[in-house]
């Protein structure tokens, strides 16, 4: 992407990513400080949202979460699937960017109607019926986006949750402005003509990966930025029956490949099915490779961003107005007042 070019700089979509970089330097981690006591206070912590809201940042924060010392079970699903669960014993966090998904807010009253007062909310709007019905509310920084597609939101999103976590644990969350200057670079980076014809020309577009989020989030964006139909093949999923269906006009894009399973990847979905498989990694693999920087702690950052990239580009490729889908819409279901 490259903003000082018309052809990218038009779109909302692309200035609202390219921003990114200024928000993960100025972030602060001290904005979730004043949830810690009431977090502490419970026995677990669930994150729930919809779509974008849900996928990265709730995801990308158990499966880190996961990799430390246990403190509490971090656990995530959609709101309506929730009205289901007993989380009396949950903290509950409910992301909502526009702060008027209807999922959301109907959680949110179930929830209060039950009596539970650790009901919080996390948007990018102020003064929205999530604010109203949350117990205490997170206002994001990134402000009101104009494309279709969340992206500076769900980046912030992720940055809150982290910081969240770290504040629980008493660990300082360092490292930001190199993430951002990271950021930057994955970006603006060029990608490929013969990677974007892959996938231009692609009728399905497959994501494979960990369950971190990241895979499932482009899985999303896929469908809003380029129109194409795709899917999400957790972990080891493309070699344990889709391969019977996949067909030679498709491609899989592989998010951080296992290496103990990249050869089996080869064989059943290169060799067998005909579909081209396009990685995205901090090393080259046997598959053509997006190579982005590696870092410790913020990984799953910088491959989502990267992914960004690839989209725009096979949207830009297609000559689709990246902003206006015909029908997706901004606030997937708006809660609307009985």
């Amino acid at each position: 992407m490259n903003l000082n070019d018309s052809e990218y700089s038009k779109f909302a979509l692309v200035r609202e990513m390219m921003e990114t970089p200024g928000i993960i330097r100025s972030f602060d981690p001290s904005v979730s400080s004043r949830f810690v006591e009431k977090v502490k206070s419970h026995k677990g912590l669930f994150l729930t949202g919809e779509g974008s809201s849900r996928l990265f940042p709730a995801k990308r924060t158990i499966t880190a979460t996961l990799k430390k010392e246990f403190i509490l079970p971090v656990i995530t699903e959609g709101c309506t699937q929730a009205r289901d669960y007993n989380l009396n014993d949950y903290t509950v966090f409910t992301a909502s960017n526009s702060g008027q998904t209807k999922e959301v807010i109907r959680l949110v009253k179930v929830l209060k109607d039950k009596g539970h007062d650790a009901i919080f909310g996390l948007t990018a709007n102020k003064n929205t019926k999530l604010e109203e019905f949350a117990n205490d509310t997170h206002v994001l920084s990134c402000g009101k986006e104009d494309a279709v597609a969340a992206t500076k939101s769900v980046i912030e999103q992720g940055l809150f949750y982290d910081s969240l976590m770290r504040n629980l644990r008493g660990e300082k969350m360092d490292g930001l402005e190199e993430l951002a200057g990271k950021s930057e670079e994955v970006l603006t980076a060029g990608i490929g003509k013969d990677i974007i014809d892959i996938i231009k020309n692609a009728g399905v577009v497959y994501f494979a990966g960990r369950d971190n989020g990241v895979a499932a989030e482009l899985a999303l964006k896929t469908n809003e930025i380029t129109r194409k139909k795709s899917d999400f093949l957790e972990g080891t999923y493309a070699l344990h029956g889709i391969e019977e269906v996949m067909n030679k006009d498709e491609v899989l894009i592989w998010v951080d490949p296992f290496d103990v399973d990249q050869d089996k990847f080869n064989e059943c979905i290169l060799q067998n099915a005909g579909v081209r498989i396009i990685a995205i990694s901090s090393h080259q693999t046997m598959f053509p490779t997006i190579i982005i920087p590696e870092s410790a702690q913020y990984s799953e950052y910088l491959q989502l961003e990267a992914g960004w990239n690839v989209l725009v580009e096979t949207g830009i490729a297609l000559g689709i107005d990246l902003d206006h889908p015909a029908r997706a819409r901004k606030v997937g279901n708006e809660y609307v007042p009985e």
